[in-house]
């Protein structure tokens, strides 16, 4: 069973989530503030997080933010929220979806099947093609069939390209994982060299990995 976390401080609407979720077969937490979201986060095995901005002690975002420096678990904002600068900053601080109330709860369920069964498939951070085959649980690579060292930058840069394959990673949210826990400032300049440096050990004319999506950040498209 899937465990999903709802973090909304509207009680009703709180209950009837859970309800809806947990007639559709999930396993449901209810809280209404972000503390106890991450003491209930931290003690049990969550799998998404749906996540209201507006809380009695913060904002939401920064929950998001904390959650994805302690593992990588799919979160959604059911927001009243509409702006499009609002917007933004949610899917930069790492969600999967930005979602305004009032909404359809046929479609949450329907987006939060989806995103779940993607997420399984992922889970283990593995890529295989023709040419190059990547098992960071190993921390193996190997290109053409050689082995191919990678150092520790390079090995959190692939496990944050792998863990969200296909998604846009800005600059400032590649900065912030990578470093940023650590205390150790590094401009878009280093980031940039190191994802060149990478890109020359994996890429040739015909196969491309990484896209640089000019002015916004990094995507896998493998």
């Amino acid at each position: 069973m899937q465990n999903i976390l709802v973090v909304e401080d509207d009680y009703d609407l709180n209950q009837a989530i859970c309800y809806c979720l947990k007639k559709s077969g999930y396993g449901v937490y209810g809280v209404t503030y972000m503390e106890k979201g991450k003491q209930i986060f931290i003690e049990n095995q969550i799998d998404m997080v749906l996540l209201d901005v507006n809380l009695p002690d913060g904002e939401g975002f920064s929950f998001c933010r904390w959650v994805k420096e302690q593992k990588e678990v799919p979160v959604i904002y059911l927001t009243a929220r509409d702006i499009e600068e609002d917007a933004l900053i949610g899917y930069e601080s790492g969600a999967e979806d930005y979602i305004t109330k009032p909404f359809s709860m046929k479609i949450l369920l329907k987006k939060i099947d989806v995103i779940l069964k993607r997420t399984a498939s992922i889970n283990r951070l593995i890529f295989v093609d023709e040419n190059l085959y990547i098992d960071l649980d190993n921390a193996r690579m190997t290109v053409k069939g050689q082995e191919c060292l990678i150092t520790p930058t390079e090995c959190r840069l692939l496990r944050q390209f792998l863990m969200n394959r296909g998604q846009l990673l800005t600059y400032d949210l590649l900065l912030e994982r990578l470093w940023d826990s650590g205390g150790q400032f590094v401009d878009k300049h280093t980031l940039a060299v190191n994802v060149n440096r990478l890109r020359g050990k994996i890429e040739d004319k015909n196969h491309r990995y990484i896209s640089n999506v000019y002015g916004m950040g990094y995507q896998w498209i493998g």
